[in-house]
């Protein structure tokens, strides 16, 4: 019989990815190892309305996640960019991924203004991205990284750096701007105790974010974790739990079909 799963997305992806397993007959749970917010400082803030109003100025966008999607593309910066596109050359939108670009288009955006990777990619990420918008890019071309960054200033992603250097490479100016700011969440008492008793009990925790696991030793200090399991939809992110101590780390494409295949694969 498949084991419990932990989903430790933020929300509201946390919810859509438990309704989505449970449709399945799996047992998932949510267990948000991240809690997401708009900045906060009037800097950030600035950059950010800075360059929701300038968007004509970039040949594409790149969005790291659909919590960087949701807190950029406002309705008011959506209705602006169908104005754009509607009287001459509007940005690309890039997504790292079909849960991305699902976000996009639920907010609005033609899906003929998103690139992503290819389905048969893989992995989803930004190396995936890269070489399905490398033919775009041109010396000159101005591209925006919309991105996160947690409480202590550390922004998102070693393969968004990754992408960056890619269109420097190219010739192309790349400018950053974060969107919104990752947090540890406060857990319930409930959600406390889920988590203790799911390192040792056989449920399997699912992470999609390196993020995420690094706030497991701030929520759980004196824990141990020789005895939990993990699935991972990336390799970076399986080092992460193994780097934790994971007893069991299995890695899988982060795609629902290939993440619901690996649970329904196990002993």
């Amino acid at each position: 019989m498949p084991p419990r799963i932990l989903i430790t997305r933020p929300q509201p992806e946390a919810l859509q990815w438990v309704s989505a397993l449970q449709a399945r007959g799996l047992h998932a749970l949510a267990l948000p190892l991240l809690a997401t917010h708009a900045p906060r400082d009037a800097a950030t803030l600035t950059r950010l309305h800075s360059a929701q109003a300038q968007l004509s100025h970039y040949q594409a966008i790149m969005v790291v996640s659909g919590q960087a999607a949701r807190h950029f593309f406002t309705p008011a910066v959506v209705q602006a960019l169908a104005v754009q596109a509607g009287s001459g050359p509007s940005p690309r939108i890039w997504a790292p991924g079909p849960g991305t670009a699902r976000v996009l288009a639920a907010l609005g955006l033609a899906h003929g203004l998103i690139d992503q990777p290819a389905a048969d990619a893989p992995q989803f990420d930004s190396e995936a991205l890269w070489s399905q918008v490398r033919p775009q890019v041109q010396s000159g071309h101005r591209v925006l990284i919309v991105r996160g960054s947690d409480q202590e200033g550390t922004h998102e992603g070693s393969g968004r750096d990754w992408l960056a250097q890619q269109l420097q490479q190219q010739g192309a100016v790349v400018d950053k701007v974060v969107a919104y700011q990752r947090s540890a969440p406060i857990w319930t008492a409930a959600e406390q105790a889920l988590a203790v008793q799911a390192a040792s009990d056989g449920s399997l925790w699912l992470f999609s974010s390196s993020q995420a696991i690094a706030h497991l030793p701030t929520l759980l200090p004196a824990q141990l974790w020789q005895q939990a399991h993990a699935l991972a939809t990336h390799p970076r992110i399986a080092a992460a739990a193994q780097g934790l101590g994971f007893g069991t780390v299995a890695q899988c494409r982060p795609a629902l079909k290939d993440v619901a295949a690996s649970i329904e694969s196990m002993p």
